[in-house]
């Protein structure tokens, strides 16, 4: 029980922590690239010793371990980077909204890739959450820095769902690998993929910048990922996924106070339907009772 309650107070802090994250994107005023490139070196840092401390580093690297990884870094990288940009054009709730539609993606890659199957259900929610989508979508947007990049917004947001899922998807190919691992050898890869787009040649000389880099990748990155995955080996599957939904409830409530962003009814209605259907899909929610049995 004690065990359990530990993993639903780090899930819990996973999530809140999360949620705040394109509030800290918008605030620190950094460019992408530069923000990811230093997100993913303190992260590599900061798992490194985490995985030294737990005693993961030992045994040599297997080549296909590092293959998936580099595949799953990329897919990382690229979902950071198109959620990071939706931040600035949708406003951080409507990002955050439709970035939960991965959920769906992850179950569109798994009929493709490992033949699962598509239920009447998981279709039924599939419909819900692309409504909630059309319904974000044709709404007027009502934050000071979602301008007319808005309609881009979503597709940037949808693109990060996807890339989320397929980075969820190549994860499963290395099961029985700690997470810390997998974590630490996708953000070196992140390392790598990022340093020729960065700007090395003229480091910030202001600690503001510095301070931002820190925090994005020890805290936003290291520590989530310890408090996330130490909380999923700790809870039912079912608890995990009901907690992690504090992470758009977060963002929504975040971007209301810091920057007095209010949804509008249709976008409302349209976060609400994404939120419901990906909780049916996390949760395996269903509409068909079971029967009674017969009287005979």
């Amino acid at each position: 029980m004690m065990n359990k309650k530990r993993g639903a107070i780090e899930m819990t802090a996973a999530m809140v922590i999360s949620g705040t994250i394109g509030w800290f994107v918008v605030e620190s005023g950094q460019p992408i690239i530069d923000l990811l490139f230093w997100r993913c070196a303190f992260g590599a840092a900061t798992l490194l010793i985490v995985c030294a401390a737990k005693g993961m580093l030992r045994g040599p690297l297997s080549l296909r371990l590092f293959g998936w990884a580099a595949l799953g870094g990329a897919a990382l990288v690229l979902n950071w980077v198109l959620i990071f940009a939706a931040f600035s054009r949708a406003s951080i709730s409507i990002a955050t909204a439709v970035y939960n539609t991965q959920p769906f993606m992850l179950v569109a890659l798994g009929a493709l890739f490992f033949s699962e199957k598509l239920t009447a259900t998981k279709l039924m929610w599939l419909g819900l959450a692309f409504a909630g989508v059309v319904l974000i979508t044709v709404a007027k947007p009502d934050a000071d820095y979602a301008g007319p990049g808005y309609l881009i917004g979503i597709l940037l947001a949808l693109g990060a769902a996807f890339f989320y899922a397929l980075a969820a998807i190549i994860t499963k190919k290395l099961t029985g690998t700690p997470p810390h691992m997998i974590a630490l050898a996708q953000v070196c890869v992140g390392v790598v993929l990022l340093a020729p787009f960065a700007n090395l040649s003229t480091l910030p000389t202001d600690g503001r910048a510095w301070g931002s880099f820190v925090v994005m990748g020890v805290v936003y990155t290291g520590l989530v990922f310890v408090l996330l995955y130490g909380a999923i080996q700790k809870l039912p599957t079912h608890m995990a996924g009901a907690l992690s939904f504090l992470y758009p409830v977060v963002a929504i409530v975040v971007d209301f106070v810091a920057f007095d962003h209010r949804l509008h009814l249709l976008q409302l209605l349209g976060v609400a339907a994404i939120l419901l259907s990906a909780a049916g899909v996390h949760l395996g929610w269903s509409l068909r009772r079971s029967r009674a049995p017969a009287d005979y």
